[in-house]
């Protein structure tokens, strides 16, 4: 089980179902380059990005504001009711301003940025440990949520946990930052084994009423906006959790949970379904489970040998992952090697496809694979596809921008939207004039590059008769064309 992929398995058909897995996918030019490495090489290029720089740069506000906070705190306390108004609503508009910035830096992060593999390791994190900015309504907590799941994107999984439940926005979204040992809450106690580590029927609801005493103590410093132990709330009781007894607190509940066998086998297998599209056997499960625990719970030695493996590259595998939304539209402007739509309209994009980043629909985060495909989030592709490649605006309306903390805004946002200026596809850029002028040349290049695999019969038939039916190709009529490509079964898929 799990054995190295044969360097002679190893082609552009290959390297592009990593590029596209371990990352958001990428021209010809860039799978090229890969499939001229050998095999453990072009992993090692995409896994080892440590060694890649990368200097982009922070958000002007991303850093605690401690005067800001304790202004706030002086209003909400002493303030009249309509200083306490004001403040909020001037407080909700610059959070909406500053959430938006923030889902562009990120956009921009994952379709610009060197480290292709550590953003799509960033976004697994973001939809696992499922946190909204709806309810933590501080873009400062999200952003630093974000840059935690960077730092530790392929790194241990004990630290991963711990750091995860002790960050800002985590003590909010589950509030573990309101318990205390007179009342200590169960949320993050449960969520921790039911949806981050364990799974269901891997513990009891003794466990979670143990691992909530032992919790207390976890908290919130609001005002320098940052994690707190605070001792005095902390049950110091005899507590006894998955077997273990003790005076324990909050890290040996995380290492006792990391030491469950299964811990090892829950996140493996999520991880092999998220880079697959489908759930590993019992067999496959305990062979990723084992390496994973050789390797000392640490991801990237894992994730080194899964992409190295001759399972990863199975026909069952590859080109058979429904796109998520944000994997449609990063993957679309690399391929396409056109610009990100503006922030504003991405974000409605992404939302009108059902993937709003920063703001999951629940705990659980989104399911995912076929249920990304809705006739109405199908039919929002192809219109955004129009858009990408013609540069014009996609058909959004008010109801695609939350009207809600972290949201842009509905009705304003739609005003703002007239003034927008979508960039479209260099098609000089992308085709040489050989694969502009001839029919046959063009299909063969835009299913090299779009596709990385060839269209199946009826829908190549719909394209050729389409192209037939001109005399002389002109700009139009291949925008026209790639966009049917795109608007295809087989484009939805990865």
């Amino acid at each position: 089980m799990l054995k190295p992929l044969s360097e002679s398995k190893w082609n552009y058909e290959t390297a592009a179902h990593l590029l596209n897995r371990a990352g958001f996918g990428g021209p010809p030019s860039q799978v090229e380059k890969l499939a001229d490495l050998k095999h453990d090489q072009a992993v090692a290029l995409l896994l080892d990005y440590e060694m890649v720089p990368d200097e982009t740069p922070d958000p002007d506000w991303a850093k605690p504001d401690p005067e800001r906070m304790a202004r706030l705190r002086d209003i909400y306390q002493h303030g009249t009711p309509e200083e306490k108004k004001a403040a909020q609503q001037a407080e909700n508009k610059q959070q909406n301003l500053w959430m938006l910035e923030l889902r562009g830096w990120w956009l921009q992060r994952m379709a610009r940025g060197p480290r292709p593999l550590q953003e799509k390791m960033v976004l697994f994190w973001h939809g696992h440990f499922a946190t909204s900015t709806d309810k933590v309504r501080e873009a400062y907590y999200m952003w630093r949520q974000n840059e935690l799941f960077r730092r530790l994107a392929t790194g241990n999984w004990g630290q991963l946990l711990a750091d995860a439940g002790k960050d800002p926005a985590m003590l909010i979204w589950l509030d573990q930052a309101q318990s205390n040992k007179q009342h200590p809450n169960e949320n993050f106690a449960r969520e921790v084994m039911e949806l981050f580590a364990l799974g269901e029927g891997h513990y009891t609801e003794y466990d979670i009423g143990q691992s909530a005493r032992a919790l207390t103590g976890w908290s919130l410093d609001r005002i320098n906006q940052a994690y707190i132990y605070r001792p005095f709330l902390h049950d110091n009781g005899e507590k006894t959790f998955l077997g273990r007894t003790g005076n324990l607190d909050g890290d040996d509940v995380i290492e006792t949970i990391v030491a469950q066998p299964q811990a090892a086998r829950f996140i493996t297998a999520k991880l092999w379904n998220y880079f697959t599209g489908q759930y590993p056997t019992d067999e496959l499960n305990t062979a990723l489970a084992a390496v994973f625990r050789a390797n000392g719970n640490n991801f990237q030695p894992f994730l080194r040998v899964m992409f190295r493996s001759e399972e990863f590259y199975t026909a069952d595998i590859i080109r058979n992952q429904v796109k998520s939304p944000v994997q449609w539209l990063i993957g679309s402007v690399r391929m396409l090697e056109c610009d990100l739509p503006p922030t504003l309209v991405s974000y409605g994009m992404l939302r009108q496809l059902g993937q709003d980043l920063f703001a999951p629909p629940n705990v659980k985060g989104w399911d995912g694979g076929v249920t990304w495909i809705t006739t109405n989030t199908l039919l929002a592709r192809y219109n955004d596809a129009e858009a990408l490649v013609q540069g014009t605006l996609p058909p959004l309306t008010a109801d695609d921008f939350a009207k809600k903390p972290g949201g842009a805004g509905g009705e304003k946002a739609m005003k703002f939207l007239q003034n927008v200026r979508m960039g479209g596809v260099n098609l000089e850029k992308i085709l040489t004039p050989d694969e502009r002028d001839s029919k046959d040349t063009l299909v063969a290049s835009l299913q090299h590059r779009l596709l990385q695999s060839t269209l199946k019969g009826d829908q190549e038939q719909a394209l050729r008769e389409f192209l037939d039916a001109k005399t002389q190709l002109t700009d139009p009529d291949i925008r026209t064309a790639i966009r049917l490509v795109m608007s295809t079964p087989e484009y939805q898929v990865t």
